[in-house]
């Protein structure tokens, strides 16, 4: 028992903090960023415009394809960064090409008719997207774009294990060095498993109370 009291110090939880507000702060700023690139190589996708079309689609199929592990070495070794904005980068770099089928789906599943039907009352291509198209696409694409998020969120374990980034779980495992018995080791892991997994759950219930409001508000 005193060797678990022992790894419940408030230092313990001083850098466990320190580790998760880097977890968010990358998973915040790469979310934001993918979506803003994710909406323009979903447009992109969508464009009459065949080289337009080719870029996207050569970005999206290629960064998909190769193991977000890779990216991040790649971006760190390559681009010459600091821990953090390589696993900001790495992580944009990589999540944008899957909000951008997120976001191309949620497009797409809204009816091509509303588009002639804004254009024909006078809007521009841009006001019909902006006002009318993408508040619905927003609604039919949300529940993936915070299932992507949760990913990222659970991926940026990674970080540590390549680039030594002291995240969330890469402080768990820099505290792991101060404490050899396989009690605290568990109650450690334990710790880390219960702030992955409210952050987590408390996302995809968010995400769950956002649908049913949208769904009872168009009833």
């Amino acid at each position: 028992m005193q060797s678990i009291l022992e790894i419940l110090k408030p230092s313990t939880f001083r850098i466990l903090a320190n580790g998760l507000y880097l977890t968010i702060q990358i998973s915040t700023v790469s979310v934001i960023l993918s979506i803003f690139f994710g909406m323009i190589l979903a447009v992109m996708r969508n464009s009459h415009n065949r080289l337009l079309r080719w870029i996207a689609a050569i970005y999206v199929e290629f960064v998909r394809n190769v193991p977000n592990l890779l990216w991040i070495f790649v971006v760190f070794l390559v681009f010459q960064m600091k821990s953090t904005e390589a696993g900001i980068t790495s992580f944009t770099l990589f999540t944008t090409a899957a909000m951008a089928e997120i976001i191309r789906g949620g497009l797409n599943a809204i009816d091509h008719g509303q588009m002639e039907g804004g254009l024909s009352q006078g809007f521009t291509r841009f006001q019909v997207m902006r006002y009318i198209i993408i508040p619905q696409a927003m609604r039919k694409m949300m529940p993936a774009v915070i299932s992507q998020i949760v990913t990222v969120i659970k991926d940026t374990s990674f970080l540590y294990s390549v680039i030594a980034l002291q995240e969330l779980f890469g402080s768990a495992q820099i505290l792991m060095g101060r404490y050899h018995e396989a009690s605290q080791v568990f109650v450690l892991y334990l710790i880390i498993t219960a702030i992955y997994f409210v952050i987590n759950f408390s996302i995809s219930q968010f995400s769950r109370y956002l649908a049913k409001s949208w769904a009872d508000s168009v009833e």
